[in-house]
């Protein structure tokens, strides 16, 4: 007799933001569509509203990201968005004491994890050894510098950092590459050294430092030499935000009309890749994120710059995971941080709108959002679970409506013990190769691992993977489980199959 085994649940999001001025109504179609395999009736579907961009970011602060973490910058990439959110709540004067204590709970219990990762002379490293890490150093002197209006950072290790940094410019006001950068992809390519030094000034300036500081005064000089180069998107987007912060409006406009130049627009919205060819979702957020803060950190603001933000905010909030998040670690951090700015500018204490979301059925469904729940999470279930769905908004003011397909798993299978091997190989060019790979492997219903057998994948560094799995629970009617191998810092680099097993 064959058995197969458990199908992992699915979460298929569909995210929409949609602002209305009085007398105008908006309405978009969505259209919904179930995986293959499928088992017959274990689909649902849900409905969410909200009258803030960040309020599902908000309500799910410990899970924005769905993946492992547990190293100084994954640590980093969940603390980062707490403060984004807490300043945008802050400065909207919308933070109650419900929502700071959450937050803060957060920041606190990060801000001492991070302290595992740092060293004695102040540097930052993604596991705390070996040299310092000088992008990741100026990450945690980032966030650290805005966290400590919120709670308590230690003054003197935010100097300590900050004087480390400072001793790694080199002659030429660029920065020095030090320590392992386990994302390879958050260099933006081969322009290391400008894209480092891009990233700590922009840092710097975020933490209010001043142009004429001569840290800061000798790495933007290094960084105008760098601009007659713009074949390197990534490179381009965070250049532009830095000079925005900087003041240097030339450089800034020089920057913004070529990524206007190679902008990808498709029925009103904006983002940009790295190539023409490039897939990765993940990127192409953080390019599309670090162009959309370019183009609201300008003071004054202008009208433009404001249309021109919203077509970006329309495409990104389209990436965001059912949790608020996104795909990776950075792209979650500067694309959060990107819609608390767009939110900040945007944001009214005025307006109400009504949604009407009408089903592939006939049936509909009225939501109200005003500024007495704009932060309430509004659900419903609906019946169809295929589709074109509706979405109409009027009123005057903006509603985030998110429309989500859960496939869960189905159960069951005989008495027997299991292993499985796992075997694979990077079949991407060497200029892409990975410094972290995920496997990950999904229990059959009813089974666990074997103790013993995790404790010998620890040490475990081939291509070959070897895990005992031993049964629990006696389950029946199971689909094919799943394996997947993906890139951690680029999730779509990945691979998966299914796998079945006959019983004993």
């Amino acid at each position: 007799m064959k058995v197969e085994c458990t199908l992992v649940e699915q979460i298929i999001s569909i995210h929409l933001i949609i602002c209305v001025s009085t007398g105008v109504t908006m309405t978009e179609e969505v259209e919904l569509q179930l995986p293959k395999n499928v088992v017959d009736g274990s689909d649902r579907i849900s409905l969410s509203v909200l009258g803030d961009i960040l309020g599902r970011a908000l309500k799910n602060l410990d899970g924005l990201l769905q993946m492992p973490y547990g190293c100084g910058e994954q640590n980093m990439a969940l603390l980062a968005p707490n403060i984004y959110i807490l300043e945008y709540l802050r400065n909207t004067e919308q933070l109650t004491p419900a929502i700071r204590d959450k937050a803060i709970k957060f920041l606190t219990s990060g801000y001492q994890r991070q302290l595992n990762y740092k060293h004695v002379d102040g540097a930052y490293s993604t596991f705390g050894q070996g040299s310092g890490n000088t992008w990741l150093t100026a990450f945690v002197l980032r966030s650290f510098g805005k966290a400590k209006s919120f709670i308590y950072i230690d003054p003197v290790k935010i100097e300590q950092t900050k004087t480390w940094l400072e001793r790694q410019q080199g002659e030429h006001g660029c920065f020095i590459r030090l320590g392992k950068l386990f994302n390879n992809r958050m260099k933006g390519g081969v322009t290391d050294e400008v894209t480092l030094t891009a990233y700590i000034t922009a840092s710097m300036l975020e933490l209010n430092m001043s142009v004429s500081d001569p840290v800061v005064n000798r790495s933007l000089s290094c960084l105008r030499n760098s601009t007659s180069d713009l074949s390197n998107t990534y490179t381009t987007a965070l250049l532009a935000y830095t000079f925005t912060l900087a003041g240097d409006m030339e450089t800034r406009t020089q920057l913004l009309q070529h990524l206007d130049t190679i902008a990808l627009q498709e029925g009103g919205v904006l983002h940009w890749t790295q190539t023409s060819s490039e897939t990765s979702a993940s990127l192409a957020v953080e390019i599309s994120s670090y162009v959309l803060l370019a183009s609201l950190s300008a003071s004054p603001l202008s009208t433009t710059d404001l249309g021109y933000a919203s077509r970006i905010i329309r495409w990104l909030v389209r990436q965001q995971n059912a949790y608020g998040g996104f795909s990776s670690t950075q792209d979650t951090v500067v694309a959060l941080q990107a819609l608390a700015l767009y939110s900040t500018r945007v944001y009214s204490r005025e307006g109400a709108s009504t949604v009407t979301v009408h089903s592939p059925s006939g049936a509909q469904h009225l939501f109200e959002v005003n500024q007495n729940n704009k932060l309430l999470y509004q659900e419903r279930a609906l019946q169809d679970t295929e589709g074109k769905y509706s979405v109409e908004v009027k009123g005057s003011a903006c509603a985030s409506v998110q429309v989500s397909e859960y496939t869960p798993p189905n159960t069951k299978v005989q008495d027997m013990d299991l292993y499985i091997t796992v075997n694979f190989k990077h079949l991407r060019s060497i200029e892409l190769t990975t410094n972290m790979i995920i496997v990950d492997l999904k229990m059959l219903s009813g089974f666990v691992p074997d103790p013993e057998s995790l404790g010998r994948l620890s040490s475990h560094f081939t291509f070959n993977h070897t895990l005992d799995i031993i049964q629990e629970l006696p389950v029946q009617n199971l689909k094919p489980a799943v394996v997947q191998i993906y890139d951690y810092y680029q999730p779509s680099d990945q691979a998966e199959t299914e796998y079945v097993f006959p019983c004993k």
